[in-house]
């Protein structure tokens, strides 16, 4: 088949299948005469295998280490499952930073009166890098003339 019938059949897009060929996560595939890619069974197999990876998550990286381990029968299981494990923590990981994204996020949007005025401290915050609760706040606690007119 050709690569926009192996795209649909694996669910990845030619342009990623170009990707994978041209960084060596799947070896050359065979040509026709006139140079157009042709796949066969083995491939799209080993294109689900990738994109299953991909859709847990795994790196590019970590997806070729995968697929050596997949197509060594040699191989312990021992050491699919520590890659396993080490990719749990990365994804927990990426689940505490994605949940302080949130928080952060919902903060902002807390404090934006979302109205007609063009003062946003969503943006404000975003510009400067700056967290809004990191702001000062401007005070006259303490000086002479200040909110009290002492």
């Amino acid at each position: 088949m050709n690569i926009g019938q192996a795209a649909k059949a694996s669910g990845i897009s030619a342009k990623m299948i170009r990707y994978y060929e041209d960084t060596g996560l799947i070896g050359p595939v065979a040509r026709t005469e006139s140079g157009y890619r042709m796949y066969g069974p083995r491939d799209i197999h080993t294109l689900g295998f990738i994109k299953r990876s991909r859709d847990m998550g795994f790196s590019v990286e970590r997806i070729a280490d995968l697929l050596q381990l997949w197509q060594d029968r040699s191989r312990h299981s021992a050491d699919v499952k520590r890659m396993a494990l080490e990719h749990v923590q990365v994804l927990q990981q990426r689940i505490t930073e994605l949940q302080e994204m949130v928080r952060t996020v919902q903060a902002l949007a807390d404090c934006c009166a979302g109205d007609e005025r063009p003062d946003c401290p969503i943006l404000r915050d975003i510009e400067t890098g700056v967290p809004l609760l990191e702001t000062p706040l401007p005070t006259t606690f303490g000086k002479v003339g200040g909110a009290h007119g002492h």
